[in-house]
């Protein structure tokens, strides 16, 4: 995959646009003028030699690149609540003023939190743990499914997780089930390598919940097209239409299952972590930065710098949230998190959330922690995978601050 394309492949695919812009004729007219054109027999110039690659020297200086624009826009910003506090007191006043920017660039949240209206739809016992699978709603017209597991070994409450997909399937990525909904025999499968599952073998209550958009919440087009195909595009492009987001939609959801959690005698309620791995990563942080009631975050496949990846590299609209970077950088979100516990890890191939914007933005993030005087509780670990989860820090991690 190449991240970008050069000037000479850009002036190669834009040779129509080339013609228009030397001979001047509307765009019609040169149309059915190269129509005419003499075929390869004649002494017409071959698409792909070096006189039909030259730049044009009054383009030469030129900017025609689209990611060199939207790269010197970013280079002429200044965020106007990045994190600049060097201790305890100037860091906690920023605090209040980041977080709620932070939200009205969401898009807001509900003023009122809707009836969870909860309802247990099926109990399985897997031997060592125990499995509900739920309904609740989040809003007025809006619900989602669940998935509960809790140890069956563990001293009660216990502590929780609440875990987040990425894009795929859905659930049955997390939870290791197949397109039938009945669980895999293998594992490790995907990126995601079932990490709710992983949870519960580490004996932590999990709540696996259904992101919008994604495997029981997409709509009847992608339903149509596979269990592969997800329906953010549509969705998150009427958000942005709406004056909202999907990520907004996507956090307040982890918000109400934080809800539902406190209801459960089985969950101590004070020990709540989220989880995620690439676009679970993502409503994994944004959930911490505006929720304190989450203990730990945990974020996967996703903490980099904005610049390096969603801005530079093509995405899923479900990423964008309108005017963040004109207050802040996605390292400035740890500084909404602290002094709670952050852990965050990249894989070294991971090619659209690139290694070198991942390590800039843990040492922003290392800079913030020290900052709130608490070091120890930024954890940040490279592994040499791609864009996939791994969870071995990740897990030391939750043991020694959930």
């Amino acid at each position: 995959m190449t991240d970008e394309i050069g000037r000479r492949e850009f002036i190669k695919r834009g040779t129509v646009a080339g013609a228009i812009v030397a001979t001047g004729l509307p765009a019609a007219a040169t149309v059915a003028r190269a129509a005419t054109l003499p075929g390869p027999a004649s002494n017409s110039i071959a698409p792909d030699t070096p006189a039909a690659n030259a730049v044009h020297p009054a383009l030469a200086a030129r900017h025609l690149d689209s990611k060199e624009f939207c790269l010197s826009e970013y280079d002429a910003l200044r965020p106007a609540l990045t994190f600049s506090a060097t201790n305890k007191s100037d860091a906690n006043s920023w605090q209040p003023r980041a977080r709620t920017r932070l939200i009205e660039r969401l898009g807001g949240f509900p003023s009122t939190r809707a009836p969870l209206n909860a309802e247990v739809l099926e109990s399985k016992d897997f031997g060592s743990y125990t499995r509900e699978k739920l309904v609740f709603d989040t809003r007025t017209n809006l619900s989602t499914i669940g998935y509960l597991l809790l140890p069956k070994a563990g001293k009660r409450p216990l502590p929780a997780i609440v875990c987040v997909s990425g894009h795929g399937r859905g659930l049955p990525d997390i939870l290791g089930l197949d397109d039938e909904g009945n669980p895999r025999a293998e594992r490790n499968v995907g990126y995601a390598k079932e990490y709710a599952l992983q949870c519960v073998e580490h004996g932590y209550a999990v709540l696996a919940i259904e992101q919008l958009a994604f495997g029981t919440r997409r709509d009847d087009a992608a339903r149509k097209a596979g269990p592969q195909v997800e329906s953010c595009r549509p969705a998150a492009c009427a958000a942005v239409l709406l004056g909202q987001t999907m990520g907004g939609w996507r956090v307040w959801d982890a918000m109400r299952a934080i809800d539902y959690l406190e209801t459960r005698p089985e969950v101590d309620s004070a020990r709540i972590a989220t989880l995620g791995a690439s676009g679970g990563g993502t409503t994994s942080l944004f959930t911490a930065a505006v929720d304190e009631r989450v203990k730990v975050a945990v974020v996967s496949a996703y903490f980099n710098t904005f610049r390096d990846s969603i801005m530079s590299i093509s995405h899923c609209p479900d990423n964008y949230v309108p005017g963040l970077l004109q207050d802040m950088e996605m390292y400035d979100l740890s500084g909404l998190v602290a002094p709670r516990a952050l852990f965050v890890e990249s894989g070294r191939n991971d090619r659209i959330f690139p290694i070198a914007g991942s390590q800039t933005a843990a040492g922003k993030a290392r800079e913030i922690y020290a900052a709130f005087g608490v070091p120890d509780r930024f954890g940040y670990e490279i592994h040499d995978g791609a864009h996939e989860v791994h969870l071995v820090g990740a897990f030391d991690f939750l043991s020694r601050r959930l």
